[in-house]
């Protein structure tokens, strides 16, 4: 079974690439790719991606992308609830554990998904602590320089 990571991936690709006028569309689409996908999941993917529908100029509407400036915005604002959130982070084999300030888990973890790191393929937030399972092969340090270049304030 295909990730999110890679779910993610594709929705963008197939929303730059086709005129997509609605979800039962786009889940087409994803079903062609491999990806068994429920339309509450999808709907879920496209908030998280923050996909929005214009009109076409003609009869419909279409979904699109935020712009690039948007988007950075966005990630910039998940990555600055990251940094406040976050405590350390260790790991062991392909669990990472990421300790955060008590009430911060959940921002915290959802600032790590924002990010759609092709590394992992989940977290699970606590009150005070995440744990991440990283995808086969990729090692706790694999994981922290992808991080780091999404994230350059973060300290070792």
């Amino acid at each position: 079974m295909k990730g999110r990571a890679a779910r993610l991936k594709s929705i963008r690709k197939l929303i730059k690439g086709n005129r997509i006028e609605s979800q039962e569309e786009l889940l087409g689409h994803l079903l062609k790719e491999g990806f068994e996908v429920t339309q509450a999941t999808l709907s879920r993917d496209l908030k998280l991606l923050k996909v929005g529908k214009v009109s076409d100029g003609k009869s419909g509407y279409v979904y699109t992308l935020p712009g690039e400036e948007e988007r950075s915005e966005s990630e910039q604002i998940f990555i600055q609830d990251f940094l406040r959130g976050y405590v350390s982070i260790e790991w062991n084999g392909n669990m990472v554990v990421i300790k955060t300030f008590a009430g911060h888990a959940d921002s915290v973890s959802q600032a790590i998904d924002s990010l759609a790191m092709d590394e992992l393929l989940g977290t699970v937030a606590g009150e005070n602590c995440i744990f991440a399972v990283l995808r086969e092969g990729v090692s706790g340090e694999d994981f922290m320089a992808s991080l780091k270049q999404k994230i350059p304030e973060l300290e070792d």
